[in-house]
């Protein structure tokens, strides 16, 4: 954190294999998924620590993970004068012969990271979140607490406990008396019983409590040796866990629709459904906020080009793209061609898919360079669609990069 501010190390955790994302993580890490055209999931939570001066920050990676370390290093690119970084850190094995036994072993093993800098405080964020943050927030409330580790939390219905870490906090609000990894039953809020406070996997530590703890689970054999499923437990357990409600979270440039938007796009309905999100006339997550960016990687593409009668409604529309057909509620990453005839609607297209003429394409996810022939369909013939293709529990259709089609 600058500006004479608490010395704060981010750490973000991207080595997750993200199965349920399949075909989209079959050649890539999740975080490095792209997301709304033009980002990669890991953008936002980095946009979110910069934009509140977190300036250092470390992203450990393990699972396929060159498209991603390629991203961040081209990309994300800070201050060399000021000191400041965002940095990839490969699983390096500094413990023994091993990879990561679970997100806490994750940053055991990176513990040279925190001994470098000696930040007063680290915030441990995951990497495969859609949501806007200001992270200076929470700090405020963990530094007035006195809490070992703060963690974040949002209200979901009950029905969905079992997708999360739930927190049920103490009769003061803030004060964790219980962390469960995924229960099944959970009881509900004193205030709502058919909601829980779902962990968002974004934590900040006490540098002495994180490392502390660290060790304390790393002689434990019987742990398994995450986050949520160990830190949280231990740090609850002895009476030094906080909770930070989302809720109370404001950025600049909110709207009441899109303040306390927080999506975790962990399946490929639940992905696709965060960009439907996007393209309503009032969107439930405004890409367009200046005053709270998002940053990412900037082509060096021609603008957009409508040609031989081609119209897009209700989309995004990338630079570089060249539409001749017809594209409805839509989202098209730089270089999707779709050429005349061609019907696109309810769709995602990832960078460089060729619709050819006269196809079409409905509620389909296509990775890059996906090449869809002249007359053919998807999302037309749901038996024939389920014989060739992944379809989700949704109906979403999704094809992985480079993917034939008939």
């Amino acid at each position: 954190m600058r500006g004479g501010g608490p010395s704060v190390l981010g750490i973000v955790l991207a080595g997750g294999e993200g199965k349920r994302l399949m075909p989209l993580t079959a050649d890539r890490a999740k975080p490095a998924v792209t997301f709304g055209g033009t980002y990669r999931l890991v953008d936002f939570v980095l946009s979110n620590l910069v934009n509140a001066g977190v300036l250092r920050i470390c992203v450990l990676t393990q699972y396929k993970s060159h498209s991603l370390d390629r991203h961040i290093t081209t990309t994300w690119r800070m201050s060399n004068l000021l000191g400041n970084y965002v940095t990839p850190v490969p699983a390096q094995q500094r413990l023994g012969p091993r990879w990561y036994l679970g997100s806490a072993d994750a940053i055991l093993q990176s513990l040279n990271l925190v001994y470098d800098e000696q930040p007063e405080y680290v915030a441990v964020f995951g990497a495969d979140h859609v949501y806007r943050m200001d992270p200076r927030q929470m700090l405020d409330q963990h530094i007035e607490s006195g809490a070992g580790v703060t963690v974040a939390g949002i209200r979901v219905p009950r029905t969905e406990s079992s997708s999360f870490g739930v927190i049920t906090p103490g009769s003061d609000g803030q004060t964790v008396e219980r962390f469960l990894e995924k229960p099944s039953a959970p009881p509900g809020l004193a205030d709502d019983p058919e909601c829980v406070f779902a962990s968002m996997g974004n934590y900040i530590f006490t540098t002495k409590a994180l490392i502390e703890a660290l060790k304390r689970d790393a002689e434990d054999e019987s742990s398994v040796h995450d986050m949520g499923g160990s830190i949280l437990p231990q740090l609850t357990d002895r009476g030094e866990a906080s909770l930070y409600d989302f809720s109370a979270n404001h950025v600049p440039g909110e709207t009441t629709r899109d303040q306390g938007y927080w999506r975790d796009v962990g399946t490929l309905d639940a992905y696709y459904e965060a960009h439907m999100d996007l393209i309503a006339e009032r969107p439930a997550f405004n890409l367009y906020n200046r005053s709270w960016p998002i940053y990412t990687h900037s082509y060096q593409l021609s603008p957009a080009r409508f040609n031989a009668g081609g119209i897009a409604s209700e989309s995004i529309i990338s630079a570089g793209c060249l539409v001749r057909g017809q594209v409805t509620r839509s989202v098209l990453s730089p270089g999707v061609l779709v050429d005349p005839g061609a019907v696109v609607q309810g769709s995602v297209l990832h960078d460089n898919v060729h619709i050819g003429r006269g196809a079409v394409v409905r509620g389909a996810v296509l990775d890059k360079n996906v090449e869809v022939p002249p007359g053919a369909t998807i999302g037309v013939n749901p038996e024939r669609d389920a014989e060739l293709y992944t379809v989700s529990k949704g109906g979403v259709i999704a094809l992985g990069k480079g993917q034939l089609v008939t």
